[in-house]
Protein backbone atom coordinates (compact mmCIF):
# COMPACT_ATOMS: atom_id res chain seq x y z
CA UNK A 1 0.00 0.00 0.00
CA UNK A 2 1.78 0.91 -0.17
CA UNK A 3 -1.43 1.03 -0.27
CA UNK A 4 0.68 4.02 -0.18
CA UNK A 5 1.83 1.90 -1.12
CA UNK A 6 -1.28 1.19 0.46
CA UNK A 7 -0.91 1.56 0.00
CA UNK A 8 0.31 4.17 -0.20
CA UNK A 9 2.94 7.87 -3.30
CA UNK A 10 2.93 11.76 -2.06
CA UNK A 11 1.87 13.72 -4.39
CA UNK A 12 -2.45 13.56 -4.86
CA UNK A 13 -0.60 15.57 -3.64
CA UNK A 14 1.86 16.61 -5.03
CA UNK A 15 1.35 19.08 -6.95
CA UNK A 16 1.14 22.22 -4.90
CA UNK A 17 0.99 26.22 -4.90
CA UNK A 18 0.66 27.74 -1.29
CA UNK A 19 2.85 29.08 1.00
CA UNK A 20 6.49 29.98 0.44
CA UNK A 21 9.08 27.04 0.25
CA UNK A 22 10.54 26.11 3.59
CA UNK A 23 7.40 27.92 5.29
CA UNK A 24 4.14 25.74 6.57
CA UNK A 25 0.37 27.27 5.60
CA UNK A 26 -0.98 29.01 7.59
CA UNK A 27 -3.93 27.47 9.64
CA UNK A 28 -6.71 27.39 7.07
CA UNK A 29 -5.00 29.52 4.32
CA UNK A 30 -5.50 32.36 6.63
CA UNK A 31 -3.80 35.75 6.83
CA UNK A 32 -0.66 36.07 8.58
CA UNK A 33 -1.09 38.00 11.83
CA UNK A 34 -1.14 41.38 10.80
CA UNK A 35 -2.27 41.18 6.77
CA UNK A 36 -4.82 43.28 5.43
CA UNK A 37 -6.52 41.57 2.46
CA UNK A 38 -7.63 44.74 1.10
CA UNK A 39 -4.19 46.17 0.94
CA UNK A 40 -3.11 43.81 -1.55
CA UNK A 41 -4.49 45.98 -4.68
CA UNK A 42 -4.00 49.34 -2.78
CA UNK A 43 -1.36 51.27 -4.82
CA UNK A 44 1.63 52.25 -3.30
CA UNK A 45 2.24 56.09 -2.25
CA UNK A 46 4.69 57.07 -4.54
CA UNK A 47 7.80 58.23 -2.22
CA UNK A 48 6.84 55.77 0.61
CA UNK A 49 9.47 53.20 2.08
CA UNK A 50 9.90 50.08 -0.20
CA UNK A 51 8.13 47.02 1.48
CA UNK A 52 11.41 45.32 3.49
CA UNK A 53 12.28 42.16 2.12
CA UNK A 54 10.42 38.72 2.99
CA UNK A 55 7.11 41.26 3.73
CA UNK A 56 5.38 40.86 0.61
CA UNK A 57 2.02 39.37 0.42
CA UNK A 58 0.50 37.26 -1.90
CA UNK A 59 -2.94 35.46 -2.38
CA UNK A 60 -2.86 31.79 -3.22
CA UNK A 61 -2.76 30.60 -6.41
CA UNK A 62 -6.28 29.20 -7.65
CA UNK A 63 -5.15 25.75 -9.75
CA UNK A 64 -6.85 25.21 -13.52
CA UNK A 65 -9.29 23.26 -14.21
CA UNK A 66 -6.04 21.34 -16.06
CA UNK A 67 -4.27 21.31 -12.96
CA UNK A 68 -7.37 19.91 -11.04
CA UNK A 69 -7.65 17.05 -13.45
CA UNK A 70 -4.24 16.15 -14.01
CA UNK A 71 -3.54 16.02 -10.20
CA UNK A 72 -6.91 14.18 -9.88
CA UNK A 73 -5.52 11.22 -12.27
CA UNK A 74 -2.13 11.04 -10.66
CA UNK A 75 -3.18 10.29 -7.59
CA UNK A 76 -5.48 8.04 -9.13
CA UNK A 77 -2.93 6.15 -10.78
CA UNK A 78 -1.37 6.16 -7.11
CA UNK A 79 -4.31 4.26 -6.44
CA UNK A 80 -4.46 1.99 -9.00
CA UNK A 81 -0.88 1.01 -8.01
CA UNK A 82 -1.48 0.37 -4.28
CA UNK A 83 -4.64 -1.70 -5.03
CA UNK A 84 -1.86 -4.26 -6.34
CA UNK A 85 0.02 -4.66 -3.44
CA UNK A 86 -1.72 -6.40 -1.22
CA UNK A 87 -2.18 -9.50 -4.18
CA UNK A 88 2.06 -8.72 -5.05
CA UNK A 89 2.83 -9.16 -1.09
CA UNK A 90 0.72 -12.59 -0.87
CA UNK A 91 2.55 -13.31 -4.07
CA UNK A 92 6.19 -12.12 -2.38
CA UNK A 93 5.13 -14.63 0.85
CA UNK A 94 5.05 -17.93 -1.09
CA UNK A 95 8.91 -17.40 -1.19
CA UNK A 96 9.88 -14.82 1.36
CA UNK A 97 9.29 -14.67 4.86
CA UNK A 98 7.51 -11.07 5.61
CA UNK A 99 10.90 -9.59 7.24
CA UNK A 100 12.75 -10.40 3.68
CA UNK A 101 9.81 -8.74 1.69
CA UNK A 102 9.79 -5.94 4.15
CA UNK A 103 13.70 -4.86 3.71
CA UNK A 104 14.16 -6.18 0.25
CA UNK A 105 11.25 -4.35 -1.12
CA UNK A 106 12.78 -0.86 0.68
CA UNK A 107 16.52 -1.83 -0.56
CA UNK A 108 15.05 -2.33 -4.48
CA UNK A 109 13.17 0.71 -4.53
CA UNK A 110 16.00 2.57 -2.66
CA UNK A 111 18.32 1.51 -5.26
CA UNK A 112 15.70 2.58 -8.11
CA UNK A 113 15.23 6.41 -6.47
CA UNK A 114 19.09 6.88 -5.48
CA UNK A 115 20.16 6.06 -9.34
CA UNK A 116 17.52 8.45 -10.32
CA UNK A 117 18.91 11.39 -8.14
CA UNK A 118 22.56 10.99 -8.68
CA UNK A 119 22.26 10.94 -12.50
CA UNK A 120 19.76 14.16 -12.01
CA UNK A 121 22.23 15.78 -9.26
CA UNK A 122 19.58 16.54 -7.34
CA UNK A 123 20.99 18.14 -4.40
CA UNK A 124 20.47 17.02 -0.72
CA UNK A 125 16.78 18.20 0.72
CA UNK A 126 17.42 21.17 3.09
CA UNK A 127 17.85 20.00 6.98
CA UNK A 128 14.31 22.04 7.72
CA UNK A 129 12.56 19.68 5.06
CA UNK A 130 14.51 15.85 6.88
CA UNK A 131 12.32 15.49 10.03
CA UNK A 132 9.19 15.34 7.41
CA UNK A 133 11.18 12.93 5.36
CA UNK A 134 11.96 11.03 8.77
CA UNK A 135 8.17 10.33 9.49
CA UNK A 136 7.28 9.32 5.45
CA UNK A 137 10.15 6.92 5.47
CA UNK A 138 8.88 5.63 9.16
CA UNK A 139 5.07 5.32 8.15
CA UNK A 140 5.19 5.03 3.91
CA UNK A 141 8.60 3.01 3.55
CA UNK A 142 8.53 1.07 6.46
CA UNK A 143 5.74 1.36 8.86
CA UNK A 144 3.34 0.57 6.42
CA UNK A 145 4.93 -2.51 4.47
CA UNK A 146 6.16 -4.38 7.81
CA UNK A 147 2.77 -4.24 9.72
CA UNK A 148 0.93 -5.35 6.46
CA UNK A 149 2.88 -8.11 5.62
CA UNK A 150 2.68 -9.26 8.62
CA UNK A 151 -1.28 -9.09 8.77
CA UNK A 152 -1.19 -10.94 5.58
CA UNK A 153 0.40 -13.92 7.13
CA UNK A 154 -3.07 -14.94 8.96
CA UNK A 155 -5.69 -12.19 6.61
CA UNK A 156 -7.11 -12.45 3.82
CA UNK A 157 -6.41 -9.73 0.94
CA UNK A 158 -9.99 -9.22 1.47
CA UNK A 159 -10.05 -8.62 5.06
CA UNK A 160 -7.02 -6.46 4.78
CA UNK A 161 -8.54 -4.28 2.39
CA UNK A 162 -10.91 -2.90 5.27
CA UNK A 163 -7.60 -0.55 6.48
CA UNK A 164 -7.83 0.68 2.58
CA UNK A 165 -11.58 2.13 3.48
CA UNK A 166 -10.57 3.62 6.78
CA UNK A 167 -7.37 5.00 5.40
CA UNK A 168 -9.19 8.15 3.76
CA UNK A 169 -10.93 9.40 6.43
CA UNK A 170 -7.58 8.79 8.58
CA UNK A 171 -5.31 10.77 6.24
CA UNK A 172 -8.11 13.81 6.60
CA UNK A 173 -7.96 13.93 10.32
CA UNK A 174 -4.14 14.33 10.20
CA UNK A 175 -3.76 16.25 7.28
CA UNK A 176 -6.52 18.61 9.54
CA UNK A 177 -4.75 18.66 12.71
CA UNK A 178 -1.47 19.16 10.41
CA UNK A 179 -2.18 21.79 8.28
CA UNK A 180 -5.25 23.41 10.54
CA UNK A 181 -7.43 22.60 7.21
CA UNK A 182 -10.93 22.39 7.88
CA UNK A 183 -13.43 20.39 4.94
CA UNK A 184 -16.91 21.23 4.83
CA UNK A 185 -19.69 18.91 6.26
CA UNK A 186 -20.89 18.01 3.04
CA UNK A 187 -17.33 16.83 2.26
CA UNK A 188 -16.98 14.75 5.92
CA UNK A 189 -20.45 12.91 5.25
CA UNK A 190 -19.97 11.84 2.38
CA UNK A 191 -16.12 10.88 3.45
CA UNK A 192 -17.90 9.13 6.10
CA UNK A 193 -20.73 7.34 4.03
CA UNK A 194 -17.85 5.91 1.48
CA UNK A 195 -15.87 4.68 4.36
CA UNK A 196 -18.70 3.27 5.93
CA UNK A 197 -19.58 1.42 2.54
CA UNK A 198 -16.00 0.16 2.19
CA UNK A 199 -15.77 -1.03 5.92
CA UNK A 200 -18.98 -3.34 5.44
CA UNK A 201 -18.47 -4.92 1.86
CA UNK A 202 -15.06 -5.44 3.22
CA UNK A 203 -15.74 -6.89 6.19
CA UNK A 204 -18.97 -8.57 4.50
CA UNK A 205 -16.22 -10.05 2.26
CA UNK A 206 -14.20 -11.75 4.71
CA UNK A 207 -17.34 -13.05 6.41
CA UNK A 208 -17.15 -10.42 9.58
CA UNK A 209 -14.34 -12.43 11.76
CA UNK A 210 -11.34 -10.55 13.38
CA UNK A 211 -8.33 -11.98 12.89
CA UNK A 212 -5.02 -11.99 14.97
CA UNK A 213 -3.37 -9.48 11.82
CA UNK A 214 -6.21 -6.67 12.75
CA UNK A 215 -4.01 -5.07 14.89
CA UNK A 216 -1.12 -4.74 12.74
CA UNK A 217 -3.72 -3.96 10.15
CA UNK A 218 -4.89 -0.95 12.73
CA UNK A 219 -0.83 0.26 13.66
CA UNK A 220 -0.63 0.15 9.69
CA UNK A 221 -3.31 2.74 9.26
CA UNK A 222 -2.25 5.03 11.48
CA UNK A 223 1.63 4.97 10.61
CA UNK A 224 0.56 5.15 6.74
CA UNK A 225 -1.73 8.09 7.28
CA UNK A 226 0.95 9.91 9.25
CA UNK A 227 3.10 9.57 6.26
CA UNK A 228 0.65 10.62 3.56
CA UNK A 229 0.20 13.99 5.20
CA UNK A 230 3.53 14.71 5.83
CA UNK A 231 4.40 13.24 2.16
CA UNK A 232 1.71 15.30 0.70
CA UNK A 233 3.09 18.96 2.92
CA UNK A 234 6.71 18.49 1.25
CA UNK A 235 5.85 17.79 -2.30
CA UNK A 236 4.66 21.37 -2.27
CA UNK A 237 8.00 22.25 -1.41
CA UNK A 238 10.11 19.84 -3.72
CA UNK A 239 8.74 17.51 -6.35
CA UNK A 240 6.90 14.33 -5.28
CA UNK A 241 9.20 11.78 -6.67
CA UNK A 242 11.98 13.08 -4.76
CA UNK A 243 10.16 13.31 -1.51
CA UNK A 244 10.09 9.35 -1.58
CA UNK A 245 13.25 8.85 -3.11
CA UNK A 246 14.71 10.54 -0.28
CA UNK A 247 12.92 8.62 2.15
CA UNK A 248 13.64 5.57 0.66
CA UNK A 249 17.79 6.59 0.37
CA UNK A 250 17.62 7.50 3.89
CA UNK A 251 16.56 4.02 4.85
CA UNK A 252 19.53 2.34 3.30
CA UNK A 253 21.67 2.58 6.12
CA UNK A 254 18.61 0.39 8.09
CA UNK A 255 17.02 -1.91 5.02
CA UNK A 256 20.82 -3.51 3.92
CA UNK A 257 21.78 -4.47 7.15
CA UNK A 258 18.14 -5.69 7.68
CA UNK A 259 17.83 -6.96 4.72
CA UNK A 260 21.08 -9.23 5.03
CA UNK A 261 19.64 -11.02 8.23
CA UNK A 262 16.34 -11.05 7.09
CA UNK A 263 17.78 -13.26 4.25
CA UNK A 264 19.78 -15.40 6.60
CA UNK A 265 17.12 -15.99 9.28
CA UNK A 266 14.03 -16.61 6.99
CA UNK A 267 13.04 -19.58 4.76
CA UNK A 268 13.67 -18.29 1.25
CA UNK A 269 12.30 -20.56 -1.76
CA UNK A 270 11.53 -17.89 -4.89
CA UNK A 271 9.75 -18.58 -7.96
CA UNK A 272 8.35 -17.21 -10.53
CA UNK A 273 5.38 -15.65 -8.48
CA UNK A 274 7.90 -14.32 -5.63
CA UNK A 275 9.78 -12.96 -7.49
CA UNK A 276 7.49 -10.46 -9.38
CA UNK A 277 5.53 -9.89 -6.52
CA UNK A 278 8.61 -8.43 -4.96
CA UNK A 279 9.50 -6.37 -7.74
CA UNK A 280 6.21 -4.83 -8.16
CA UNK A 281 6.19 -3.99 -4.43
CA UNK A 282 9.73 -2.35 -5.07
CA UNK A 283 9.01 -0.86 -8.29
CA UNK A 284 6.08 -0.11 -8.47
CA UNK A 285 4.17 0.12 -4.91
CA UNK A 286 7.23 1.66 -3.21
CA UNK A 287 8.26 3.99 -5.81
CA UNK A 288 5.95 4.87 -8.84
CA UNK A 289 2.79 4.50 -7.66
CA UNK A 290 4.54 6.79 -4.46
CA UNK A 291 5.96 9.50 -7.05
CA UNK A 292 2.76 9.86 -8.51
CA UNK A 293 0.46 9.79 -5.59
CA UNK A 294 2.57 12.49 -3.85
CA UNK A 295 2.10 14.82 -7.03
CA UNK A 296 -1.18 14.43 -7.41
CA UNK A 297 -2.01 15.06 -3.23
CA UNK A 298 0.17 18.51 -3.74
CA UNK A 299 -2.04 19.28 -6.86
CA UNK A 300 -5.44 18.73 -5.56
CA UNK A 301 -4.92 18.63 -1.80
CA UNK A 302 -4.63 15.82 0.52
CA UNK A 303 -8.54 15.41 2.04
CA UNK A 304 -9.59 15.19 -1.86
CA UNK A 305 -6.63 13.20 -2.71
CA UNK A 306 -7.43 10.64 -0.13
CA UNK A 307 -10.99 10.26 -0.79
CA UNK A 308 -9.75 8.72 -4.18
CA UNK A 309 -8.80 5.56 -1.94
CA UNK A 310 -12.30 4.89 -1.05
CA UNK A 311 -12.08 2.77 -4.74
CA UNK A 312 -8.97 1.17 -3.60
CA UNK A 313 -10.78 -2.09 -1.36
CA UNK A 314 -12.41 -2.68 -4.54
CA UNK A 315 -9.77 -2.93 -6.86
CA UNK A 316 -7.83 -4.94 -4.43
CA UNK A 317 -10.72 -7.56 -4.05
CA UNK A 318 -10.82 -7.63 -8.26
CA UNK A 319 -7.20 -8.06 -8.82
CA UNK A 320 -7.04 -10.48 -5.86
CA UNK A 321 -9.88 -12.51 -7.77
CA UNK A 322 -7.69 -12.47 -11.10
CA UNK A 323 -4.13 -13.19 -9.08
CA UNK A 324 -5.68 -15.09 -6.46
CA UNK A 325 -8.21 -16.85 -7.17
CA UNK A 326 -10.63 -15.61 -4.57
CA UNK A 327 -14.56 -15.50 -5.17
CA UNK A 328 -16.37 -11.89 -5.54
CA UNK A 329 -19.93 -11.99 -4.29
CA UNK A 330 -22.75 -10.42 -6.25
CA UNK A 331 -22.37 -7.39 -3.75
CA UNK A 332 -19.28 -6.03 -5.22
CA UNK A 333 -21.21 -4.04 -8.02
CA UNK A 334 -23.34 -2.42 -5.80
CA UNK A 335 -20.60 -1.42 -3.40
CA UNK A 336 -18.47 -0.05 -6.72
CA UNK A 337 -21.45 2.26 -7.52
CA UNK A 338 -22.16 3.39 -3.93
CA UNK A 339 -18.09 4.55 -3.49
CA UNK A 340 -17.86 6.07 -7.35
CA UNK A 341 -20.70 8.14 -5.93
CA UNK A 342 -19.26 9.02 -2.36
CA UNK A 343 -15.89 9.92 -4.65
CA UNK A 344 -17.79 11.98 -6.76
CA UNK A 345 -19.55 13.84 -3.94
CA UNK A 346 -15.92 14.52 -2.27
CA UNK A 347 -14.60 15.98 -4.95
CA UNK A 348 -17.00 18.58 -5.67
CA UNK A 349 -17.59 19.35 -2.03
CA UNK A 350 -16.50 22.93 -0.69
CA UNK A 351 -13.03 23.14 0.66
CA UNK A 352 -11.04 25.39 2.32
CA UNK A 353 -8.57 27.54 0.20
CA UNK A 354 -5.59 25.65 2.40
CA UNK A 355 -6.67 22.32 1.27
CA UNK A 356 -6.46 22.55 -2.70
CA UNK A 357 -3.28 24.31 -4.41
CA UNK A 358 -1.99 24.45 -7.15
CA UNK A 359 0.55 23.11 -9.15
CA UNK A 360 3.32 24.51 -10.84
CA UNK A 361 2.81 24.42 -14.63
CA UNK A 362 -1.03 25.19 -14.35
CA UNK A 363 -1.90 28.13 -11.31
CA UNK A 364 -3.28 31.02 -12.61
CA UNK A 365 -1.53 34.25 -12.01
CA UNK A 366 -4.63 35.77 -10.19
CA UNK A 367 -5.43 36.05 -6.64
CA UNK A 368 -8.31 34.01 -5.87
CA UNK A 369 -10.23 31.92 -3.44
CA UNK A 370 -11.17 28.06 -4.18
CA UNK A 371 -14.77 28.96 -2.42
CA UNK A 372 -15.37 32.33 -3.39
CA UNK A 373 -14.41 34.22 -0.25
CA UNK A 374 -12.27 36.95 0.79
CA UNK A 375 -9.17 36.25 -0.26
CA UNK A 376 -6.46 35.42 2.43
CA UNK A 377 -3.07 35.94 1.72
CA UNK A 378 -0.35 33.99 3.20
CA UNK A 379 3.04 35.50 3.79
CA UNK A 380 5.78 35.27 0.57
CA UNK A 381 9.43 34.47 1.97
CA UNK A 382 11.41 36.43 -0.34
CA UNK A 383 14.61 34.24 -0.32
CA UNK A 384 12.55 30.93 -2.06
CA UNK A 385 10.68 30.35 -4.60
CA UNK A 386 6.92 30.23 -4.17
CA UNK A 387 5.76 26.57 -3.23
CA UNK A 388 5.24 24.96 -6.51
CA UNK A 389 7.86 26.79 -8.73
CA UNK A 390 9.86 23.34 -8.87
CA UNK A 391 7.22 20.78 -10.09
CA UNK A 392 8.25 20.27 -12.99
CA UNK A 393 11.14 18.19 -11.35
CA UNK A 394 14.12 20.28 -12.16
CA UNK A 395 16.46 19.83 -9.30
Amino acid sequence: MTVQDSATDSSAIAVSGGPAAGDDPAPGGSPAPGGDPAQDDAPVPRGGPAPARGDARTAPALPTPFALRTGTLLAALGVAAFSLTFPATAWALTGLGPWSVTTCRVVLAALIAGGALAALRVPVPDRRHWPGLLVVAAGVVVGFPLLTTLALQTSTTAHAAVVVGLLPLTTAAFSAVRTGVRPSRVFWAAALAGAAVVIAFAVQQSGGALTTGDLYLFGALLVCAAGYTEGGRLAGHMPGWQVIGWALVGCLPLSVPGAVLALLGEDVHLGGRAVAGLLWLAVGSQFVGLVVWYRGMAAIGVARASQLQLAQPLLTLVWSVLLLGETLTPAAPIAAVAVLVCIGVTQRARVPAGAVRASGPGRTGRSETVEGTDRSPEAVDGNHSPTGANQDNRP
